[in-house]
């Protein structure tokens, strides 16, 4: 059942940094229903089984433009410990479903909002997505190459990281104290704030001169020789993150450069001359070759390889990082737990799917699911 089995969430459906969330939340137990718009049934964008983040809850689908729709929605989260949300600010207040009439109806809930720039400052309500969130912390100007540019790190740092990992953190941190204190609260999650905190230690780096702020000329940022990519004689690429000395050393060794009268592994003057000295090597071998050589020493290595190889990898196939639901593969739930393994215990939910379901599970009669309907106030699929 996973550690948080017993937890109640409701989720309003969102995209991206919300459902991952719940999907996370779910993963570890929690039973999640996630509120979707009735308006929607019918019109996903694709098979829901590909929508991988919806993974693990049932769906019912209400209209809360409907005042029935939002009392059913008020009567749902009177029952819940958890709210996640992912509107700009001032949407669910304009819905008449805002943390002051949710927890009037329920003190103990903790009511997570999930936004880009938080729920205030000057450009709280504008629209953005990951890339201008990072953009916002110097996270984006980091990343990339001198001669690309930034480059967006696909929308793990903003959405997932800065957003998600932050809110489902936050959630939990709220709903242990809560448990003590018997009061919930408002967590305003905002991307901007998640990415930039995934940004401590370089923002400490930067404070004492150590962080130089061009592409390319720091040790984690690809200006290293020894934490850096490299392209093999098949067209391929590998990696190594060879920065403590020992691991350092053995790789000169692996390479066969032991003896050789180079310069010290922190003289950043010399680290291009040592980035085409590696370069020229690795392109002498396959990526597979290389993997064979260097895969089992402490050089620390891996091959760079495309999400379709990660499946196969014998290390990801031996802890079974991977699983595949409805013929979908996909990460399986993590961290894991000892005692109370997360699970999934169920596929991606159509729009609609479960709303008479969900309704009497959580305690609507026959007559007000009927009436509800019948309204048009929640629909089923």
């Amino acid at each position: 059942m996973g550690p948080l089995a017993g937890v109640k969430v409701v989720e309003f459906a969102g995209i991206g940094p919300g459902p991952m969330c719940c999907m996370l939340l779910a993963d570890m137990g929690a039973h999640v229903i996630r509120i979707d718009r009735a308006a929607n049934i019918g019109r996903e964008p694709t098979e829901p089984r590909f929508d991988t983040l919806l993974r693990g809850r049932k769906n019912i689908a209400l209209d809360l433009k409907n005042p029935q729709g939002v009392e059913a929605a008020l009567r749902l989260c009177e029952q819940a410990d958890i709210l996640i949300e992912g509107f700009r600010p001032n949407v669910m207040e304009r819905l008449g479903l805002g943390p002051e009439v949710v927890m009037a109806r329920n003190p103990r809930i903790v009511y997570g909002r999930m936004t880009g720039w938080g729920q205030t400052g000057p450009i709280a309500h504008t629209a953005g997505h990951d890339i201008n969130y990072i953009a916002l912390t110097g996270a984006l100007y980091a990343t990339g190459s001198a001669a690309s540019g930034p480059v967006p790190p696909l929308n793990l740092v903003g959405d997932f990281g800065g957003g998600a990992l932050y809110m489902a953190m936050g959630a939990l941190a709220g709903y242990i104290e809560a448990s003590r204190s018997g009061q919930g609260q408002v967590v305003d999650t905002a991307m901007v704030e998640g990415a930039a905190s995934l940004m401590a230690s370089h923002f400490g780096r930067l404070a004492s001169g150590a962080f130089i702020e061009q592409r390319e000329s720091n040790r984690l940022d690809g200006g290293c020789h020894h934490y850096n990519t490299y392209e093999t004689a098949d067209g391929e690429h590998i990696c190594i993150g060879s920065n403590e000395p020992q691991f350092y050393q053995l790789m000169l060794e692996t390479l066969g450069l032991g003896d050789a009268d180079l310069p010290a592994q922190a003289d950043r003057d010399h680290w291009p001359m040592m980035r085409d000295k590696l370069a020229a090597i690795f392109r002498t071998k396959t990526r597979a070759e290389w993997t064979a050589i260097m895969e089992q020493i402490d050089v620390c290595f891996a091959p760079v390889l495309r999400m379709s190889e990660a499946l196969d990898h014998p290390h990801n196939v031996a802890r079974g990082t991977f699983v595949t639901i409805d013929d979908v593969p996909q990460p399986g739930p993590v961290p894991r737990f000892e005692r109370t393994p997360g699970t999934v215990s169920m596929g991606c939910a159509h729009i609609g799917e479960h709303t008479q379901d969900v309704l009497a599970e959580w305690g609507f009669s026959t007559d007000e699911i009927n009436a509800l309907q019948a309204s048009g106030a929640a629909r089923q699929r």
